[in-house]
């Protein structure tokens, strides 16, 4: 790559950093719009503040724990095709 030539947005140093941020941000605004905006619940529980952002952190959480533990069981050498 020439001197002149620009780096594409993603690859510049802080752009990682950037797009962490930019994501807190959004979710902050998000979760304080949850507790502020009503909505009418079918379930008592669905009512509760940030209800929805705690149980999409726990289902990610746990998709990640079952992925960790599928790995194992899916997993085969690398030569196993050959």
């Amino acid at each position: 790559m020439k001197n002149h030539e620009k780096k594409p947005w993603l690859d510049r140093p802080g752009s990682a950093a950037k797009i962490f941020w930019g994501l807190c941000v959004i979710c902050a605004v998000l979760a304080a719009a949850d507790v502020v905006i009503h909505r009418h619940a079918h379930f008592g529980w669905e009512g509760w503040p940030l209800f929805y952002c705690g149980a999409g952190f726990v289902a990610f959480w746990c998709i990640v724990i079952i992925g960790k533990h599928l790995r194992r069981v899916l997993w085969r050498a690398e030569d196993y095709y050959d």
